[in-house]
């Protein structure tokens, strides 16, 4: 189930319709996502910080039409016109929350030492950083090089996984190594081939051999079968030669 859209600003948004509207609090809270209590104390003017309305008219969130549907019927609740628009950064360094700044160094040089490939620039947007600070770490100038340690950037959450393999396979590709390990596989694959054919080689031999010393065998057995048989040497036949 999709969630339900909100004012970009729903606190601000709850107090002018509080402010300028005769709704009831539970069509308010119902309509900024919040709890009908702290739309309460809005009214009573109980929160801790007053809330500067923004008119979600203007914002055009809401129209004049819809909050007068919503003042005639306590029971009907307010439609958005539109969700707030999402603003997504299409230019700048990618952005790292703070908590994860410190680690950015530990992510550059596990990079350098294991991904090499990598181009400075592939490095600074993948962890938005800038090339003073990649060449400063390369050159072992950083200001705090000694507590510097190579770690995995995507242990540290500073990128995914996915976004790591397809940086790391476009820069091996444009250097080559793509195309070495392919060249190295088929190399292993015609080394596996020419050993399967010299035992083959030999297989055929070594039953060649056996069947010719079989047959060897064979043809002794019968000549010795055939052979006359002498006769056995007595004083009488001995004189008649």
């Amino acid at each position: 189930m999709a969630e339900k859209a909100t004012p970009l600003m729903p606190h601000a948004t709850a107090a002018w319709l509080v402010d300028n509207s005769s709704l009831g609090f539970d069509q308010i809270a119902d309509f900024c996502g919040l709890h009908i209590l702290e739309v309460q104390a809005m009214a009573d003017d109980m929160t801790s910080s007053k809330y500067t309305g923004r008119d979600p008219v203007r914002a055009g969130e809401l129209t004049l039409e819809e909050i007068e549907r919503g003042q005639a019927d306590a029971d009907y609740k307010l439609k958005i016109q539109k969700g707030p628009e999402q603003v997504r950064r299409t230019k700048g360094p990618r952005y790292t929350p703070v908590s994860k700044r410190q680690d950015k160094p530990d992510g550059i040089a596990w990079l350098l030492r294991n991904h090499p490939e990598i181009s400075d620039a592939q490095v600074c947007k993948l962890i938005g950083t800038t090339r003073n600070t990649i060449n400063a770490i390369r050159e072992r100038s950083h200001w705090n090089i000694t507590e510097i340690q190579p770690k995995d950037p995507v242990t540290l959450g500073l990128c995914s996984q996915r976004e790591l393999d397809a940086v790391v396979a476009k820069a091996a590709k444009k250097a080559g190594i793509e195309e070495q390990g392919i060249d190295e596989e088929k190399r292993g694959v015609d080394r596996a081939a020419l050993i399967e054919e010299l035992r083959a080689e030999r297989a055929e031999e070594k039953r060649l051999a056996e069947e010719a010393l079989r047959e060897g065998e064979d043809g002794e057995a019968a000549e010795g079968s055939e052979a006359p048989r002498t006769e056995e040497l007595t004083a009488e036949n001995l004189f008649k030669r």
